[in-house]
């Protein structure tokens, strides 16, 4: 079992009678389902569709009650100002707290810290746990759950191994929609709730199956990749490089450019390496390569 404090997080307190009608009628995933024991991920939007910052908000069962948004700590500023600008007449407080507490994952199994509140990560399963708590506790912490302290780098390319796509690293936050980062695959965005801003460009995409760009996970053998640079295939772009960690990475990629190159035999590569496209168990989208089944 391991644990790392990721020191790119931060925490936005949202309070007050009206918390959750008001986080609901702003954000792409259903807020009147969120419970201390089960939190959701979330984002909010632009008009537009794209993503202005995306979080993990979680009910506070005690202490007044209220939210928790787990949430990129270079954001979370801009996020209470964004909040604050939609608030009116709601009656809500939105606070940064991302100068006393911050967030510590753990996976590959764990319990409960009495150091922090603790939830499971609703992305997916296999990132485990997360603590909110004063970072200076984060060994108490780890030891509480009989975890092993590593570095955030650690976490990283368990995360990049996973293809779970990072904000700011992964993908450009006012510039890019939810299907692209795979919120819709992540558990990200309802479909069945009410009005949120953005909602109809999210819609509209779901419906008619046409987000032709992805962060994907792709792999490779030889030495390190550095991100940024593109991926072609026949001397065409297909994609960007994001993150990298141990033969593992997450690329953007457009998915019916990757499939034409696929289809006609042409290989992918960054910066003179071969790459190749890994899928995921949680991709539930048509995957470059594969063999369509009639129906």
């Amino acid at each position: 079992m391991q644990a790392a404090l990721l020191t790119d997080r931060g925490v936005v307190k949202v309070v007050g009678d009206d918390a959750r009608r008001f986080l609901n009628g702003l954000v792409t995933n259903d807020v009147a389902k969120v419970a201390p024991d089960q939190p959701a991920f979330a984002a909010l939007l632009t008009p537009q569709g794209k993503i202005i910052v995306d979080f993990i908000i979680v009910e506070v069962p005690e202490d007044g009650g209220g939210f928790f948004l787990d949430c990129p700590r270079a954001l979370a500023g801009a996020l209470v100002e964004k909040l604050n600008f939609y608030k009116l007449r709601a009656k809500v407080i939105c606070e940064d707290l991302s100068d006393v507490l911050g967030l510590m994952a753990v996976w590959n199994n764990g319990g409960e810290s009495e150091y922090g509140l603790c939830y499971p990560d609703p992305r997916l399963p296999a990132l485990g746990m997360r603590v909110m708590l004063p970072p200076h506790l984060a060994a108490e912490a780890a030891a509480d759950v009989g975890a092993t302290l590593v570095d955030a780098e650690t976490y990283d390319a368990h995360r990049i191994t996973l293809g779970m796509p990072r904000g700011g690293a992964d993908f450009t936050y006012g510039d890019t929609f939810p299907h692209e980062a795979e919120m819709d695959q992540l558990n990200g965005i309802d479909f069945d709730k009410g009005c949120y801003v953005g909602q109809e460009v999210v819609s509209r995409v779901e419906h008619r199956a046409s987000a032709r760009s992805r962060v994907v996970p792709i792999a490779y053998d030889e030495f390190a990749l550095l991100s940024g640079i593109p991926v072609m295939a026949g001397g065409k772009q297909v994609g960007t490089l994001c993150s990298t960690a141990k033969g593992r990475g997450l690329a953007l990629m457009r998915l019916d450019r990757v499939e034409d190159a696929l289809a006609s035999g042409i290989a992918l590569e960054a910066g003179g390496i071969p790459i190749r496209m890994v899928k995921p168990e949680w991709a539930k989208f048509d995957w470059p390569g594969e063999t369509k089944v009639a129906t």
